[in-house]
């Protein structure tokens, strides 16, 4: 239940067919989004990125953004999603950047599928201070798999 005054993602309809993201499950980090494709019903995928339409705009509220990002399923199928930062200011329609990968040369999207997940995060708004060294870490410069996590 949603506290008096608190923050929320409010959702515009751009056309009737727009799907509104939901929680597959309780425990769900991510909304799905909905691919809302009208004439025709569907599009075609390929290596190079196509925007496929949600028929959504959202108001976030300030101190929040709201990411798209890939889901596991359709990864996993060689259907990527490029991650995607919608700011608070945008009212835009959602447009989700799709490519195939890997040996995947095509894939159909078709209107009403679940293409991606909207992850809503609260930003923390630090200042910056330009300094002249950092203090040492475990880590230090390590990056890249320097964890042994491959």
């Amino acid at each position: 239940m949603k506290a008096p005054g608190a923050p929320v993602l409010k959702v515009l309809r751009l056309r009737p067919a727009a799907q509104i993201p939901l929680r597959a499950t309780s425990g769900s980090s991510g909304l799905d989004l909905v691919a809302c494709l009208e004439d025709p019903p569907w599009k075609d995928l390929s290596p190079d990125p196509v925007l496929i339409p949600t028929g959504l705009a959202l108001e976030i509220p300030f101190g929040h953004d709201v990411t798209i990002r890939p889901r596991s399923g359709l990864s996993l199928q060689g259907v990527g999603v490029l991650l995607g930062t919608i700011d608070a200011d945008y009212r835009g329609e959602l447009l989700v950047s799709m490519h195939t990968f890997g040996s995947r040369t095509s894939y159909r999207i078709n209107h009403g599928d679940r293409i991606a997940q909207l992850v809503i995060c609260q930003l923390a708004d630090l200042p910056l201070l330009e300094v002249g060294e950092l203090s040492p870490s475990e880590r230090d410069t390590g990056g890249h798999g320097s964890t042994g996590v491959r």
